[in-house]
């Protein structure tokens, strides 16, 4: 499994100081086109990102690369016949310092990062804000080179101001969402503009039944067949910087997993972050424990509604399960620990309640009264509704087209001159 840190990250960034100067001076000469976007994503042809492409390229027609960072993107965009070109090579440089547009759903070194001054910049980010991001958490500002130096962490933290300042859309999932994201970017009224996200809108397209049968369809292409009887429990934690995941269970708690997981048919997918650290080895012997990385499925969101619980710590994932809705247990064995580095938005409980799992054996327990008890289960449902009607303003399947209309709104106004 692939591991990052901001500290290595940020290092990196410093050591690239003078490849930013010489990008810099380039896109001054370079003029970018009438209107050529380049996309790039973390999560690959998936996500924020595919969805807008999708909304741009084939519903409106706009000219597009996209800019793959992997063997394995290229391969999926030769098959889904788009254009593409490595975002690594000269010819990534050129397209995106040609670019008018440049959409990112992580960070700017999604597309290539050395070419996007100048460029109308479209960050759409990739979930919703639990933990502190950004300018709001000191994390962001960590480095391996001279960790202890206050004046490498006002570099960064200048470095991250200017580079964001260049941002011209973001969009948000509802207004409490929004002033998260201005202060973590430190973005002015304006920029972050609540249309709801891209990513989700295939959670609310369709009929519940239609989305039911493909979210099971994805999860059959990616770990098997699947039964009409059979019940999906996604486990999902989220990154830890670097760090081992502290919930990657024993020999001992595998075996309480499974026992659970026999006893009401059920089957657990594990999805580690994929800039994770640490390794699942489920049990041998059963297939009711079964990987489902972003190797194999790039976007989980489809899914969703495909799956019955979903168990996760501090990932957005538990605001989307809303828009199922699904029943969430909170497992945190780390949560005094990560909520003194990272930080939250608002408190832990304001999204997991007063009852997050301190381990498998209290997950386990209240994942049996889940899948057993109607009651227990209908309470956690209504619980990640109430929390989705407090970050989700639309549930209408038309954020992308929103946050196209945007784009366009923007890109007339800066050809005006009024932006």
């Amino acid at each position: 499994m692939a591991s990052f840190s901001f500290g290595a990250g940020n290092a990196g960034k410093l050591a690239r100081i003078p490849l930013y100067a010489a990008g810099r001076l380039a896109t001054i000469v370079i003029p970018r086109t009438g209107d050529e976007w380049v996309f790039g994503s973390a999560a690959g042809l998936a996500d924020g990102g595919w969805a807008l492409w999708r909304e741009a390229v084939e519903r409106h027609g706009v000219s597009a690369t996209w800019l793959t960072g992997t063997a394995a993107e290229a391969a999926q965009a030769q098959r889904r016949g788009i254009r593409w070109v490595p975002k690594h090579s000269f010819r990534g440089f050129w397209r995106t310092a040609r670019a008018r547009v440049v959409v990112v759903t992580h960070g700017f070194g999604d597309a290539n990062r050395y070419a996007q001054s100048g460029a109308f910049i479209v960050q759409l980010w990739h979930g919703i804000p639990l933990k502190r991001i950004g300018l709001d958490s000191e994390e962001t500002l960590r480095s391996r080179f001279l960790p202890r130096s206050r004046a490498v962490r006002t570099l960064l933290r200048v470095m991250f101001r200017h580079s964001a300042a260049a941002i011209a859309v973001l969009p948000a999932a509802s207004h409490l969402v929004r002033g998260r994201l201005e202060s973590a970017f430190g973005l002015p009224d304006g920029r972050v503009v609540v249309t709801g996200e891209p990513r989700v809108d295939v959670l609310s397209q369709g009929t519940a039944d239609d989305r039911r049968a493909a979210g099971r369809a994805v999860i059959a292409a990616a770990t098997g067949p699947v039964t009409d009887a059979t019940r999906f429990v996604l486990y999902a934690p989220t990154w830890r910087d670097g760090d081992v995941d502290p919930s990657i269970p024993d020999a001992a708690q595998w075996q309480r997993i499974v026992d659970v997981l026999t006893r009401h048919d059920a089957v657990l997918l594990v999805r580690p972050h994929h800039l994770g650290a640490g390794h699942y080895a489920p049990p041998a012997g059963t297939d009711r424990v079964r990987l489902m990385g972003s190797d194999v499925v790039a976007d989980v969101t489809p899914a969703l509604p495909g799956v019955d619980v979903l168990i996760t710590d501090y990932s957005s994932l538990a605001y989307d399960a809303g828009l199922v809705p699904l029943p969430v247990l909170y497992l945190a064995p780390d949560l005094q620990a990560y909520a003194a580095r990272r930080g939250f938005y608002g408190t832990y409980a304001d999204v997991a309640g007063e009852d997050p799992a301190a381990n498998w054996q209290e997950a386990c327990g209240q994942l049996d009264a889940v899948l057993g008890e109607d009651a227990a289960r209908a309470e956690r449902v209504e619980r990640s509704r109430r929390l989705s009607e407090r970050v989700h303003a639309y549930r209408d399947g038309g954020n992308t087209a929103r946050v196209y209309r945007v784009i366009r709104a923007g890109l007339s106004a800066r050809s005006k001159g009024s932006v």
